[in-house]
């Protein structure tokens, strides 16, 4: 008996030593140097924690159709041309103009009372309240609850949808997506039901009187009422006293306002590759962000750190052998039409881009990577997970790689779909600040942003090493 189980140990070591071989070989002596030398040139030299100020303090908050974002893509294309490691040009996009307007401002009125102060944001997309709007409030947490209400329900009354983010969920970005409906439809769904308007807790797990925006949408037919997020504090607060029986009611003016779509643009920086020169290698992140805060986090420290991959590479010597392109995404937060453009025009000049990647969740020091592939391309990217642990960054996860590259799994031709890589920083105060007034350059960290550009670079440069031929 102690034989049978001495050999059933030894069977089990070696497999799991075979497995332990395959998913964690290292990288050849000539690869590790250069990832090494990658790690020291970023975090001795790099320029992205500078480039991130300027954009920050010298531009600010860049939505789409903005004359921020007009300033953000020449600062983008000069920053690009500053290099010299490639041609910088502008592919028009056409994006939607849409601006928060003067005025916007909020209370409420317990029992009959005086105003209280009510910290606010209208939601991106939100139509305006044409005057003051003030009703009673009805707080849900999901919309099955409304639905019960019946079609004209609400009678005037403004739904507020008070579902927290999931403190259970150990990945925020998850907790996030679960409680996103709410921000996205809830105009929609008040209306269904009668609503003059729908307020939203903001999507953090932080409790603060920071109201956080983001997109939301309408649906055609159907009547389009304002919304706005509520901090999470005067969140907490309205649930209360709604619960203990209190009547409380939320007056708003909000100055919103859609104007006609703007033609503005993605800044691409193309470096030719030695063997591969139709082959792409992809790298970015969104140049635009939501009109509160600086965008620092979401996504200035993408957009910085992908600008450092061409910077460190053509600084270290290196010699790409698939062109790289460097894309500056424009209208990522709401409408994705850089994205869409981009991809659009790749498939019709019939490009394969072999890989894609992206930074778009944060400056936050890095973990990891999102893997996005065939199980050929995901295994290859994962067999580097035992060298990148060394720089904290062997976490490697199935999941997706970003937004803005995303279009590029349905344009590419047929049979060439592209592996593709997001950058997966520690996740845990990215929510505290998305969004919100506290997204500024003061909120990153200058440490962390290099490691993440570091391991951005690393990525790329490994994608190039790759022979794409023995993946198909």
């Amino acid at each position: 008996m102690k034989g049978i189980k001495r050999g059933l140990i030894v069977v089990w070591m070696a497999s799991a030593w075979v497995a332990q071989a395959q998913d964690g070989q290292r990288l050849s002596a000539p690869d590790s140097l250069m990832v090494e030398r990658i790690h020291a040139h970023i975090l001795g030299e790099g320029q992205c924690y500078d480039d991130l100020r300027v954009l920050c303090k010298e531009i600010g908050a860049r939505l789409s159709g903005s004359k921020e974002a007009d300033d953000a893509i020449l600062w983008g294309g000069k920053t690009l041309e500053g290099i010299g490691a490639g041609a910088v040009r502008m592919q028009p996009v056409v994006v939607p103009h849409w601006e928060r307007g003067n005025g916007e401002r909020a209370w409420m009125k317990v029992d009959g009372g005086d105003p209280e102060p009510l910290r606010i944001a209208a939601l991106g997309g939100s139509v305006g309240t044409d005057g003051v709007l003030e009703s009673e409030v009805v707080v849900f947490r999901d919309f099955e609850t409304l639905e019960g209400w019946g079609e004209e329900g609400l009678q005037g009354r403004i739904a507020f949808f008070n579902r927290p983010m999931d403190p259970l969920m150990i990945n925020a970005g998850s907790a996030y997506g679960g409680a996103y409906e709410q921000r996205s439809r809830g105009a929609v769904e008040s209306a269904l039901h009668g609503g003059s308007a729908a307020l939203v807790r903001s999507l953090t797990h932080a409790l603060d009187t920071f109201p956080h925006t983001g997109g939301m949408r309408y649906e055609e037919g159907v009547r389009q009422v304002p919304a706005a997020a509520v901090s999470t504090l005067d969140a907490r607060r309205i649930a209360r006293l709604v619960d203990e029986g209190h009547e409380v009611r939320v007056g708003m003016e909000l100055g919103c306002v859609l104007h006609e779509d703007r033609t503005q643009a993605n800044v691409i920086a193309e470096w030719t590759g030695s063997e591969y020169p139709d082959r792409y290698i992809v790298v970015g992140g969104h140049l635009d962000s939501w009109d509160i805060g600086e965008g620092a986090h979401d996504d200035g420290a993408g957009i910085v750190q992908s600008i450092e991959v061409l910077r460190a590479l053509h600084a270290l010597g290196y010699v790409p052998r698939h062109t790289l392109r460097v894309v500056l995404f424009i209208n990522e937060e709401n409408g994705n039409n850089g994205g869409k453009t981009y991809a659009l025009r790749a498939r019709e000049k019939g490009e394969w881009h072999v890989a894609a990647v992206e930074s778009d969740a944060g400056g936050d020091a890095p973990r990891g990577y999102s893997i996005d592939a065939s199980d050929a391309g995901t295994e290859a990217v994962r067999s580097w997970s035992s060298s990148l642990a060394d720089y904290g960054v062997g976490d490697m996860r199935r999941g997706g790689a970003g937004v803005d590259i995303g279009p590029l799994k349905k344009e590419e031709p047929a049979g060439k779909r592209p592996l593709m890589v997001g950058l997966r920083p520690n996740s845990q105060r990215y929510f505290d600040y998305h969004h919100s007034d506290r997204d500024v350059f003061e909120n990153v960290h200058e440490r962390e942003l290099k490691l993440g550009a570091a391991a951005l670079t690393t990525m790329v440069y490994l994608l190039d090493r790759l022979d794409y031929d023995s993946l198909d």
